[in-house]
């Protein structure tokens, strides 16, 4: 008998700056969420988490972020603790309304181990505030208690020495009021897809940067590239330190972008150039959150469909994932930004519709971003990708973004 793995999916989890400091793993098999509620078959659910994480060994560890996993009462005595390193580790304990006697005392042996403890869907009773005890993290779920109740539970718990975290943060009206209320972390939909379309023009921060994508795409002279590129100091170095990075991988140390031309060529060069646009919301006050989303995206759409597509479809992938934010980062219509672009017209096909060669890659790489991850078993069907392919490309995306510093 074949053993079965879970799919890996994952949500960032953001300080007060909105930077990543941590992920939520989720865990998906076949047609239903491995998670408290599959406790009616809790045994088979352990198995496969347990199967799913020796397959990766530490590899699913994303540099110095933690990581956070939902264990359910029953598996905390599980031979699945044994595979995973403590202080790296959150586990989200899941739904407890009764704690027993057993249980605390295995809670003051894990937090003894070096594991984090963080109670998910917490609500404070009598019964519960037992656990307070052991617990780095209680994690508010805002939808379900409602904005109104959050601010006296938040009040209430602020008497113990615990990070506070704002689970499922749709908006950014609820985002301010969570930041306004003195949440210590968040979590949400919102960080992956924040309202956009308010700017009328493109930021000057971004405009080089498009001018150089589209003298690539026409092939123009390095010196003009290369004059463009003086213009712009500090976008020059940055090209030079990413091409430079480990996650690059070259063997020797790119000294120019006359180097860069010769040793990669215009289209190599040109997602680095998706990289710099991208990334270049850093200066412009866009959140790190974000802009880590978006490489990861292009990184984990070009892995997803390399073993399909191969040469310059991989470059496309990676384009298209890089892109597929943009609209958010510019904070304008994706239509409007691609006015301004030279692309092939499957890219644009899968930027704005999710077709094409490309478009079910994407909707990939979005669905693992997605908490109930529904629509991942039909996808990896579709586009013949195992469990343990969809999980190897996550992680690596993940490790491969670390490395480049962004």
């Amino acid at each position: 008998m074949t053993q079965e793995h879970a799919f890996i999916g994952r949500q960032p989890i953001l300080n007060r700056q909105q930077q990543i400091i941590g992920y939520e793993l989720l865990f998906r098999l076949n047609q239903e969420a491995i998670s408290a509620e599959f406790s009616s078959d809790m045994h088979a659910g352990t198995n496969v988490l347990v199967n799913t994480i020796s397959n990766m060994g530490t590899d699913w560890l994303v540099g110095n972020k933690l990581a956070f996993i939902n264990v359910a009462e029953s598996m905390l005595e599980s031979n699945f603790l044994e595979l995973l390193q403590p202080q790296r580790v959150i586990l989200e304990i899941v739904e407890t309304t009764q704690p027993t006697e057993d249980l605390l005392n295995r809670l003051r042996d894990l937090r003894a181990q070096g594991f984090g403890i963080a109670l998910d869907d917490f609500v404070l009773t009598p019964q519960t505030a037992s656990m307070i005890e052991f617990s780095n993290y209680i994690k508010l779920d805002i939808q379900q208690l409602g904005m109104a109740q959050v601010p006296i539970l938040s009040k209430e718990l602020r008497r113990f020495p615990l990070l506070q975290v704002a689970e499922k943060v749709e908006t950014k009206d609820e985002f301010m009021k969570c930041l306004d209320i003195g949440m210590d972390c968040f979590q949400g939909f919102y960080f992956a897809h924040p309202e956009t379309l308010s700017a009328k023009v493109i930021n000057p921060g971004y405009a080089n940067i498009l001018q150089l994508l589209n003298m690539l795409r026409n092939n123009a002279e390095i010196r003009d590239i290369e004059n463009a590129l003086k213009r712009d100091v500090a976008l020059s170095f940055k090209l030079l330190r990413y091409i430079n990075s480990a996650g690059f991988g070259l063997s020797c140390e790119i000294q120019s972008f006359r180097h860069a031309v010769t040793i990669l060529g215009y289209q190599k060069l040109y997602r680095w150039l998706t990289l710099l646009l991208v990334t270049a919301g850093a200066d412009t006050g866009t959140p790190p959150a974000l802009l880590k989303t978006a490489v990861t995206r292009g990184r984990l759409v070009e892995l997803l469909g390399s073993h399909l597509l191969d040469g310059q479809d991989k470059d496309n992938l990676f384009i298209v994932g890089m892109f597929s934010l943009l609209d958010v980062l510019l904070d304008m219509p994706m239509d409007k930004i691609l006015e301004t672009l030279i692309l092939p017209e499957s890219v644009t096909d899968a930027l704005m519709e999710r077709t094409g060669i490309y478009g079910p890659f994407l909707e990939l790489a979005e669905a693992c971003e997605d908490p109930e991850m529904a629509e991942v078993p039909r996808l990896c069907e579709q586009l013949q990708i195992t469990p343990e392919m969809l999980n190897r490309s996550h992680v690596q995306a993940l490790n491969w973004v670390e490395e480049l510093g962004v």
